[in-house]
């Protein structure tokens, strides 16, 4: 069993989220997103602590709330902001602004990946200007495009409206992209959007891009894993699934099993970690991960062509940070190097693990909302 505080941790999914009505450019969809997220990860956890009233989540949380979080809060090392191209939100729900924010503030600790909807009109542009913003280590889009009162969905495969943006993400430097895989969003048509199977030709057109299949096999787990197996370029991302892990350990069992069938255990090393922040509070999902063990008795018969072993902290070790680095290029001794002895660091000297959302500005809120609801819990 790993103890986190000893490992070096690379979270590569940071969201700032903008959730607030003020921000809904389309409320049919971006109501049930906002309520879709905060079901997922603001509400569900099994210590109570962990959880957020909804009025505190569903809001525009700052660049500085989400930091102090992720490395004050936890075990975590290092961050990557996901700029967000989801236009039912008007500032995309995680804002280019707010990825700056981030990387200019704390280089030591943070990258961000650009992002862009490859329907609108000027996605090439956005990048170029991103590119020069950001610097950004990747690409994030999602399968699905808002347009004004228009819902359409593209595919990774597509030579006309994909492969434009892989060529210039190669121009700037850009050698991952990220796409939302597996969870449909908010009550639209999606058709085929969310399955995976369009990265196929995405990867074998594109084999000097690595590509990222963000909450790859929460649906479609056999699918993803035959993929995992054929294209050494495409890695897997863990966010959400690490949720499922602290809250379901044995359901997150039966999907990793799944995903590794094909291609055995050398998979896990196309697995990326991944929570989100502030999706959940990944410290928990953190520790649900350090101690994890595959159930033996699924173990048994386990594999499709070859048996399955019991997962190593070694495994986890990669997991945590060196298939990241490995996959975008990052030197840890480098980043240790940069964030010695700064405001996190010295957080985490004076206090390891602090009472959770206690570090943001949104505690007194918090701890007021929970004490009103105690008050009217009913007794006996």
């Amino acid at each position: 069993m790993l103890n986190p505080h000893d490992e070096f941790i690379i979270d590569g999914v940071v969201h700032a989220y903008n959730l607030h009505p003020d921000n809904y450019a389309d409320v049919k969809s971006a109501k049930p997103v906002s309520e879709l997220t905060y079901l997922i990860g603001g509400a569900g956890s099994p210590k109570p602590e962990f959880n957020v009233p909804q009025e505190i989540y569903i809001d525009d949380w700052t660049v500085e709330d989400v930091a102090n979080v992720l490395l004050k809060e936890t075990a975590t090392d290092f961050g990557v902001a996901h700029t967000l191209p989801l236009y039912c939100f008007k500032d995309g729900m995680c804002s280019v602004e707010k990825s700056a924010e981030f990387v200019q503030r704390w280089p030591d600790r943070f990258q961000a990946y650009a992002a862009v909807d490859p329907l609108r009109e000027n996605a090439l542009d956005a990048l170029d200007r991103q590119a020069d913003l950001l610097k950004p280590i990747g690409l994030k889009v999602y399968p699905t495009s808002w347009n004004g009162a228009t819902i359409s969905q593209w595919t990774m495969n597509d030579p006309r409206i994909a492969f434009p943006i892989y060529e210039r993400a190669l121009k700037h430097g850009i050698k991952t992209i990220a796409v939302h895989k597996a969870v449909p969003l908010g009550p639209v048509v999606a058709e085929d959007a969310f399955n995976p199977g369009d990265m196929e030709g995405a990867a074998g057109n594109f084999p000097e891009l690595n590509f990222e299949i963000v909450h790859g096999g929460i649906a479609f787990s056999e699918e993803t894993g035959w993929l995992l197996a054929r294209f050494e370029n495409i890695y897997l991302n863990l966010e959400v699934s690490n949720i499922i892990l602290e809250r379901r350990p044995r359901t997150f069992s039966k999907m990793l099993i799944d995903l590794l069938k094909v291609g055995g255990m050398a998979m896990l090393d196309r697995f990326v970690w991944a929570s989100g922040c502030y999706l959940a509070h990944p410290r928990p999902t953190i520790e649900a991960f350090c101690n994890y063990e595959i159930p033996q008795d699924l173990l048994e018969d386990a594999g499709l062509f070859a048996p399955l072993s019991q997962i190593t902290d070694d495994h986890k070790r990669n997991i945590l940070a060196n298939n990241y680095a490995r996959m975008n290029g990052l030197d840890i001794a480098r980043l240790k190097a940069g964030m010695a002895n700064d405001e996190f660091s010295k957080a985490k000297l004076e206090n390891m693990e602090p009472e959770p959302w206690s570090t943001t500005s949104r505690w007194a809120e918090i701890k007021r909302m929970r004490e009103q609801a105690a008050e009217y819990e009913p007794v006996g």
